[in-house]
């Protein structure tokens, strides 16, 4: 998977990315994607925070605070965790960190401070974990392991991570969700991340038939 190629901007830090880049380039390789992992969480989390989250809010507020039915970034989890494994998780992490502090209401935050953590941990991790259940009955779907492309295999496993994200996450807030509300939060977090996954799948597929288009025109 080839990475932007940042040496053209003129950042005080240029030096420094060249030289990571001559002498370390697996390093700076790897800046790159940590890089692009956060801004790429940060600005989906972002269209889920303006354009889903105030609608849903409107109709269940009490399930809004917890999750949202399209969260785009679950997309991105996956994706990153199927480029580079357990590599992905600490830009994963991180993006859910910074997502949260632009994001979030002050107010909502302070509700959730003692178990958002774990909440962070759960989100950055459940891509791995559904990744690393398939190698272990024999299906390794990660990037390069395998002769050909099967979207259908990466979304199948991020259904589960999806499942597995939605476990951990009402796990981790159980002693704030209403008893009541148990099971819509849970199915919200499983729908939502499909939901997000897939509309980042078909992004991604459309991104892929425009660079293919282009190169045949050209």
């Amino acid at each position: 998977m080839a990475f932007p190629d940042l040496q053209h901007l003129n950042f005080p830090e240029n030096r420094i990315l060249r030289s990571l880049m001559v002498h370390h380039p697996k390093i700076a390789s790897y800046l790159q994607f940590f890089v692009i992992v956060v801004l790429t969480y940060v600005l989906a989390h972002g269209a889920t925070a303006y354009l889903i989250t105030p609608i849903q809010g409107r109709f269940f507020p009490e399930i809004t605070i917890f999750a949202s039915l399209m969260y785009l970034p679950h997309g991105v989890r996956v994706l990153a965790t199927w480029m580079m494994g357990w590599k992905a998780f600490p830009p994963l992490f991180a993006g859910a960190v910074l997502s949260e502090y632009l994001f979030t209401p002050s107010e909502v935050s302070s509700l959730l401070q003692l178990a958002i953590l774990e909440s962070w941990v759960v989100g950055a991790i459940a891509a791995l974990v559904a990744f690393e259940l398939a190698r272990a009955f024999g299906w390794d779907l990660y990037a390069g392991r395998r002769r050909s492309l099967s979207w259908k295999s990466i979304l199948l496993v991020g259904v589960g991570a999806s499942l597995i994200n939605s476990v951990g996450q009402s796990l981790v807030f159980s002693g704030l969700i209403i008893p009541e509300d148990t099971v819509a939060v849970f199915a919200t977090y499983a729908v939502g991340d499909i939901i997000g996954l897939f509309v980042c799948m078909w992004l991604l597929m459309l991104v892929f038939r425009w660079i293919r288009l282009s190169g045949q025109q050209s």
